[in-house]
């Protein structure tokens, strides 16, 4: 009978060791950095995809690319400011984003204080950034969704704004309801050549913005990049 005490006691000091080890091998996470965006080659050069382009940026001045599959995202680690950042890019489609950022935080228990989300804004001027703290989504679904995944609004948002489609209105006839199809289109369409090079020097913006926040802090982020560049 001691014996078997014995060779149990071996069994789940083993057990326990096991799931230590595991999560002290658990990367140190400090920031999540999340571009917004839809997969797949079609959605690549759209407007919609203005997180995922920024994304791109910060991981190439790191000589990093996302790569690795999990969470219903594509991820890659890099350092932010010296500390430990993970980048993603969620695979859900724009407007489920919230499933791959809250399984992402759940796993490396990041509060989401230190979550920044990079979005396309078309309330926004096209050209200029905005950094902001909680708050409304403004409509925008992927920063809804990834709210009601968390079940809270305290994330960082780095906002690029890229206005309205040409001649968009936002007064209706009474009794119709506003038109959709137009930002759906300008939102979702490969751009131009031009149009890509105009928004080249937002992106590069949104990505040293991201930086200045791990390194400076939020509010000295806002105080410069808020301002019209």
């Amino acid at each position: 009978m001691a014996a078997i005490k014995r060779l149990f006691g071996k069994f789940r000091l083993s057990r326990h060791s096991g799931k230590k080890s595991e999560s002290e091998a658990r990367p140190s996470i400090q920031w999540v950095v999340a571009g917004l965006g839809n997969p797949g080659e079609e959605y690549s050069r759209a407007r919609h995809n203005a997180g995922f382009m920024a994304i791109d940026r910060i991981a190439k001045a790191k000589n990093a690319e996302p790569s690795r599959r999990r969470f219903k995202g594509i991820t890659a680690e890099v350092g932010l400011a010296g500390k430990p950042a993970i980048l993603v890019k969620p695979q859900t489609f724009y407007n489920l984003s919230g499933e791959c950022i809250s399984a992402l935080l759940g796993y490396f228990k990041i509060d989401p204080a230190y979550l920044i989300v990079v979005h396309d804004e078309l309330d926004l001027e096209a050209g200029r950034l905005r950094i902001k703290r909680g708050g409304g989504d403004a409509g925008n679904r992927g920063v809804r969704s990834i709210a009601e995944s968390l079940g809270t609004t305290d994330f960082i948002r780095v906002r690029i704004g890229i206005g309205r489609p040409p001649g968009f209105t936002i007064e209706m006839e009474p009794g119709r309801q506003p038109k959709t199809e137009e930002n759906k289109d300008y939102l979702l369409r490969p751009m131009t050549a031009a149009e890509r090079q105009a928004l080249a020097p937002i992106l590069e913006r949104a990505a040293s913005a991201v930086e200045a926040i791990a390194e400076h802090g939020l509010e000295a982020a806002m105080n410069r990049y808020n301002q019209r560049g």
